[in-house]
């Protein structure tokens, strides 16, 4: 089928078209006027991007995705353990300035619940259990970020964290086109009319990621150079997490016993952050823009980049069967 052979086609390409996206919108950031002004635009690409994500899981299967305990403790152990301590190190090296380090410890103590599951797809992960297992790290990071802000920065830092913007990207970024993906499902198997709908909507993934590279790009991109002294500053420390933090994750996984596709999940959920949801803090902080959406931007850019390199080598890594 046409369908078929498109979706191949996209799928094989997929990582010149992910960085053509990110070249064009980087062009597009220095070259159009008030490009930033779109930023309403990022949440519903995303919501696209997951939904047609979620399309291309077995959502029937979704349960039994709860049953692996060894999964979600070795996922919860490298978020909220062994990434702190790596964090914690990190940090040491940049300039003693608070408003530097908030923005850091904001965007890399708070691991991704949303787009990590397209990337995970997209790199032959366990995209079924990560995507169980978003509520629980939704909810572990909304109670243990004030508890490292405190610790990192003192009280007053941790009194900055608020739940609505956590709250508002799960409904809208995880628990509704779920549900939504959950209906086509539903009702494909019943409709011709919604299996053939449901079948023209697999040519999306590729092409919906793309737009999302392309928007964050293009409408975060300005901020970096408001604040450039300090993008800088954390620039080699976010460098340093992308390495460090995926092989951490895939060592906990092997150490773990976890079989090659969970291994794969905790890898992209321990180099996934949540940078997109913690932004509205750097806008609520008093005195904090543009340095702080200029610090949290920078780690969004890398990261973007550091997903084409992780769908393509992560998976190159050995991993042992699971017990």
């Amino acid at each position: 089928m046409l369908v078929e052979r498109v979706r191949s086609w996209m799928e094989a390409n997929q990582i010149a078209v992910y960085f053509a996206a990110i070249v064009l919108g980087m062009l597009a950031a220095f070259s159009i006027a008030g490009v930033e002004k779109l930023e309403w635009s990022i949440n519903p690409a995303l919501a696209l991007m997951l939904f047609v994500t979620f399309l291309q899981v077995p959502l029937s299967d979704l349960p039994k995705s709860f049953l692996s305990k060894r999964f979600l403790l070795c996922l919860l152990i490298v978020n909220f353990a062994i990434i702190p301590l790596i964090v914690a190190a990190l940090v040491m090296f940049l300039p003693a300035d608070p408003m530097l380090r908030l923005g850091v410890l904001l965007v890399l103590l708070t691991p991704c619940i949303d787009y990590v599951v397209t990337f995970t797809h997209l790199g032959r992960g366990d995209a079924k259990s990560l995507l169980a297992a978003t509520p629980l790290l939704l909810i572990v990071q909304m109670l243990l970020l004030p508890l490292y802000l405190g610790v990192f920065l003192g009280p007053d830092a941790s009194r900055l964290v608020e739940p609505e913007p956590f709250l508002h990207a799960f409904i809208w970024l995880i628990a509704v086109p779920l549900a939504l993906a959950g209906i086509v499902q539903a009702r494909a198997t019943r409709s011709s009319g919604i299996a053939r709908f449901s079948s023209a909507l697999n040519l999306l993934p590729v092409p919906a990621t793309a737009l999302v590279l392309f928007l964050v790009l293009a409408i975060v991109m300005p901020r970096v150079g408001q604040a450039s002294a300090a993008a800088l500053a954390a620039l080699p420390i976010y460098l340093i997490y992308a390495v460090v933090a995926p092989l951490c994750g895939w060592l906990a996984a092997r150490a773990g016993r976890l079989g090659p596709q969970a291994t794969l999940a905790v890898a992209f959920s321990a180099a996934t952050r949540n940078s997109l949801v913690v932004l509205p803090f750097a806008f609520a902080v008093p005195g904090g823009v543009p340095l702080i959406p200029a610090v949290i931007v920078t780690q969004t850019v890398v990261e973007l980049l550091s997903e084409l390199a992780y769908v393509r080598f992560l998976k190159l890594l050995p991993a042992r069967n699971g017990p």
